[in-house]
């Protein structure tokens, strides 16, 4: 047991670096990716009492033997066990249970087929990602819950380059109906960056309504997505906003800071509406701003083979000035990699405990949870 719980916490913290920075809820994994990276999925139904599941469909690997999997092999929850249609089920080579997705209809096993067969996230290339994005586009918000939430896990891990590539058929009425639905609250910053792709010039006054209302509260939730999304309807034309409101205030909060990086993120490693030289110009403006965290932009300047920013990395090193701890490591990582890396052995190590791990976290702009 300890072996095939030890496994599934690796296979979910594999997918950590491909989750969408502006779409991520939590550690868990698309079900689609999981399906992926499990060697053995069908479709079974219970037996009335419970002790067994007749495989209906085999999704990927071998018909298990007999097409029975007896339930005590199965972690599944009762409730979802007693209904009609059949239940999703996976296992790993390694493990000896089979774990339960939910109920779907089989109608829906060659398109299940055809997810188990891709790739992982981290292994596709940018054709790829279209492709996948185009296959889970009719399936967002369908009436089977399991394969509504299928798709919407893919969006949701796709890179915003990837969403791009489906504005002609993203229907703006659609994601605008789902946006003002509270049951789906959770999944508002991948509706709200869609709408910014599909969305006309009502939508964009909209967003920046609700900008204008967050920067005066204060307020983080959603703030990248509808900055992003603000950004792609609007064009570079908001991009003094974002620097005025954001990048130079520094009276704004940490959580608004990387909302805005995030924001940024996205669409410097797209290049598309906002080139990547753009982007890259707002990150000066935050990192004269805010010093001590001027680390935070590191690992995208390094991504896109921008070096210009190694002399003021460099400075800020060998300054009095202390930096946050996951700023620093950031900020060394990217001298490490640059042209001039020989530059870190003329930093001295600080004696005055900045070396040492704070509470702070890179935000998910550092980190780069976003294949892009």
């Amino acid at each position: 047991m300890v072996r095939w719980l030890t496994g599934l916490l690796l296979l979910c913290a594999s997918f950590l670096a491909a989750a969408c920075p502006l779409c991520l809820g939590g550690l868990r994994p698309s079900t689609a990716q999981q399906l992926v990276a499990l060697q053995h999925s069908v479709l079974a139904l219970p037996s009335p009492d419970g002790s067994s599941y007749r495989v209906v469909e085999v999704i990927k690997g071998e018909r298990p033997s007999g097409g029975i999997i007896e339930g005590a092999a199965v972690q599944v929850d009762a409730a979802v066990a007693n209904g009609r249609a059949p239940l999703l089920l996976a296992r790993d080579d390694s493990w000896p249970m089979w774990i339960s997705f939910g109920a779907i209809g089989a109608e829906h096993a060659g398109w299940l087929r055809r997810l188990a067969i891709g790739k992982r996230a981290l292994e596709m290339n940018a054709n790829e990602w279209r492709g996948r994005v185009a296959l889970m586009l009719p399936y967002l918000e369908n009436p089977e819950p399991l394969v509504g939430e299928i798709a919407y896990g893919e969006f949701a891990t796709a890179p915003y380059a990837a969403l791009l590539t489906v504005k002609s058929r993203l229907a703006a009425q659609k994601i605008r109906k789902w946006l003002a639905d509270p049951k789906l609250e959770a999944r508002q910053p991948l509706y709200i960056l869609l709408l910014g792709i599909a969305g006309n010039g009502e939508d964009a006054a909209g967003i920046e309504r609700r900008l204008d209302a967050a920067w005066k509260s204060r307020e983080a939730t959603n703030l990248g997505s509808m900055i992003a999304a603000d950004l792609q309807l609007r064009g570079q034309s908001r991009m003094a906003w974002v620097d005025a409101k954001y990048l130079a205030d520094p009276k704004r909060s940490t959580p608004e800071i990387e909302a805005a990086l995030l924001a940024l993120s996205v669409h410097g490693n797209a290049n598309g509406v906002i080139p990547r030289e753009r982007v890259i110009q707002s990150y000066w403006v935050f990192m004269k701003e805010h010093k001590d965290i001027a680390g935070y932009v590191a690992q995208d300047l390094a991504a896109w083979q921008y070096w210009d920013a190694v002399p003021e990395y460099a400075a800020l090193m060998k300054s009095d000035l202390r930096q946050q701890y996951p700023s620093r490591v950031a900020i060394m990582a990217y001298l490490r990699q640059s042209p001039s890396r020989n530059v870190i052995d003329e930093i001295p190590v600080p004696q005055d405990g900045a070396s040492q791990p704070s509470t702070n976290t890179l935000p998910a702009s550092s980190i780069q949870l976003l294949p892009q």
